[in-house]
């Protein structure tokens, strides 16, 4: 009776450390894996380009693509997705107070860095240098109608000499009612964003960011971009969003790492020339 009792015990040892074993290795591999959320261009064209090194260095990482840019936050909030990569620092920091979370809560997201800016972009199908002469009186300009990027909009189009902006108007709140002096009389018709690119069949010039311009392909008709070393570059800069939880995660970090590399960075010079560059 003994002896049965001895072997009873001893295949039941082995079979919990068979388990502890498993379990182990399992929670290894999921600390080496990390799910993304990300809008299709170039958000998830980056990531693929990522991938490779991640897997070199034993990282795997699942790329989910999103076409409904609001859920992303949300699955990210709920633990759905490890981090995303689709929007800059002004539009998560709306997310967090329009979702009711404060800093402390378990679904606030946070910043694990700046991969890339996508510059906003004048295009024009009719005209190939963008100035008051060759603009006529009272000629569209198509704007985004979203408060962060309108305002990078207007702030372009008084680079380029078409409007003077009031003194007190900023990068991130500017609106029509801020423009003090328009020469041409210039119609500024704000449309949403990802509609603009449309317009440039009938109206003379458009003003969108680069991804939409990039998914419509209409980037040969590019004829001015914002600065790369302007405040809205620093400002809209796009990137790591993920649980204040998740931030000292390791797949995460190294996933940053990999994104902010000299091999990424020449990626997106080459994939996408000056419609998206690398964040400084």
């Amino acid at each position: 009776m003994n002896k049965f009792l001895k072997v009873g015990a001893a295949i039941a040892l082995g079979l919990t450390l068979t388990a502890c074993s498993s379990n182990g290795s399992d929670s290894d591999a999921d600390s080496k894996k990390i799910v993304v959320g990300a809008t299709t261009s170039p958000h998830a064209i980056i990531l693929e380009e990522a991938k490779k090194q991640l897997a070199d260095g034993g990282y795997e990482l699942e790329i989910k693509e999103f076409s409904d840019y609001p859920n992303i936050n949300p699955a990210t909030s709920d633990g759905s997705l490890d981090a995303n990569y689709f929007q800059h620092q002004p539009y998560l920091d709306s997310y967090n107070a329009d979702s009711g979370y404060a800093e402390g809560d378990d679904g606030y997201l946070i910043s694990a860095g700046s991969i890339h800016y996508e510059p906003m972009g004048v295009y024009s199908k009719e005209i190939e240098e963008i100035n008051l002469d060759n603009l006529k009186e009272g000629d569209q300009v198509v704007v985004p109608n979203d408060a962060t990027n309108e305002a990078r909009a207007l702030f372009l189009l008084q680079d380029l000499g078409l409007i003077t902006l009031k003194e007190d108007a900023t990068v991130d709140k500017a609106t029509k009612a801020d423009i003090k002096d328009n020469p041409k009389n210039l119609e500024i018709v704000e449309v949403a964003a990802d509609q603009i690119p449309t317009r440039i069949e009938d109206a003379p010039v458009i003003v969108v960011n680069g991804n939409y311009a990039l998914d419509a392909d209409i980037t040969e008709y590019q004829r001015a971009i914002e600065d790369a070393n302007s405040d809205a570059a620093k400002l809209y800069a796009n990137i790591i969003a993920v649980k204040k939880s998740n931030a000292d995660n390791e797949a995460v970090k190294k996933l940053v790492e990999v994104l902010k590399s000299d091999h990424i960075k020449e990626f997106i010079a080459e994939e996408f020339g000056d419609t998206v560059q690398a964040a400084k």
